[in-house]
């Protein structure tokens, strides 16, 4: 709790000294001399006045976190290239006549909004090649997580993405975590496990919790709980795993863990990795579906063969991404690493929560193909 804290009073003072390096930069705009002829003092008045009435602006018709985003990508964008054009005019031996660096920010961090809102608006397949000394046929696992229904697409345009997926005809499918939102209305919810239901695969569907999923306020905020989320999902056949093993086809396993949410926030338990697979025959192939990848240590001194995990976006915000791996709360932010005999993969999600840009990452689901060596 005082990580979280901490990191919300960051937050708050980088956005106010984001917004008063703003004010004072627009401030330096020529066209706020001709605008305001009363001194620096009453165009940093202004300035501030016109950064405040857009940062107002964005949280009304985005939201307010989004805001701060944009505040602070232009803070930096600007600090930039305040930073390089002053080691220009320092080269040439001469000030700009104009104010280009303002300029030059202003389409700096235009394009890399830009560019954030349509990587995460966007989905894109990401592909593994995977291969183990383990007796198994080949297999073609798709993973998805963070889908954060109703937050960058509702239920039918989640349909279209599941339409997409089928396209690779997976043999297994796992779903790690944040299938919903805690905004998600309870009509979104019903549909989208229709559809994530319809897809055809060799060996089923397997879904487990996020931190999401359980909902933070309760199930009167979004209309449904926990286990009609659990009831409407089983009833399309997906298996929700909660601790548990279940064996494919005497084939290999795949396991699905509890979220850490409900040790960490819920004061709640779950197995280790030592009791989850102290009975299981090593010979054959192990799957772990942990939608925060936050176990890594105890899950490679388990032996399993593949971890799936989602959570972090990949990390979202460049130059934050790597911020949850600093700080210990993720031991790793995306992509695909060995420990030991184990893999583990982090997928950058299919959509996002609150924040609308993915300026380090794109959305993405997974194609793992597994083939013995």
């Amino acid at each position: 709790m005082f990580m979280w804290i901490m990191i919300m009073y960051t937050t708050l003072a980088l956005t106010g000294a984001a917004l008063v390096y703003l004010s004072d930069r627009v401030s330096r705009f020529g066209f706020m001399s001709e605008l305001v002829q009363k001194g620096k003092n009453a165009r940093v008045a202004v300035g501030a006045v016109i950064v405040f009435l857009l940062f107002t602006l964005i949280g009304l018709i985005i939201n307010f976190m989004n805001a701060i985003i944009c505040a602070v990508y232009f803070a930096l964008a600007w600090l930039i290239c305040d930073l390089l054009f002053w080691g220009i005019s320092k080269v040439r031996k001469q000030s700009f006549a104009r104010y280009y660096a303002g300029g030059a920010a202003v389409l700096l961090a235009i394009s890399a909004l830009c560019s954030g809102w349509y990587l995460d608006h966007h989905v894109w397949k990401t592909e593994y090649n995977l291969s183990t000394q383990k007796n198994i046929k080949d297999i073609k696992v798709l993973m998805f997580a963070d889908s954060h229904i109703g937050t960058t697409f509702d239920a039918i345009g989640f349909a279209k993405h599941i339409s997409e997926m089928q396209k690779q005809n997976p043999d297994v499918v796992i779903v790690a975590g944040d299938f919903v939102d805690d905004d998600t209305s309870k009509e979104n919810m019903i549909a989208a496990s229709k559809a994530l239901g319809s897809m055809k695969t060799t060996y089923g569907i397997y879904f487990v919790f996020g931190n999401h999923d359980k909902g933070y306020y309760g199930a009167q905020r979004r209309g449904f709980s926990a286990n009609e989320l659990i009831d409407e999902l089983e009833k399309n056949g997906i298996k929700v795993l909660r601790d548990e093993v279940v064996p494919v086809a005497d084939a290999f396993y795949v396991i699905g863990r509890r979220d850490f949410s409900e040790v960490k926030e819920q004061s709640g338990k779950r197995m280790s990795m030592a009791e989850l697979v102290k009975d299981l025959d090593k010979s054959k192939y192990i799957i772990v579906a942990d939608h925060q990848p936050a176990d890594y240590d105890n899950q490679a001194k388990s032996a399993v063969d593949l971890v799936l995990s989602g959570h972090t976006h990949g990390g979202q915000l460049f130059p934050f991404n790597y911020v949850g791996k600093w700080i210990g709360a993720n031991d790793a932010i995306y992509g695909l690493e060995k420990r030991d005999n184990t893999d583990f993969i982090v997928t950058s999600g299919i959509s996002d929560w609150a924040i609308k840009f993915k300026t380090g990452t794109k959305s993405e689901y997974v194609v793992i193909n597994l083939r013995k060596e």
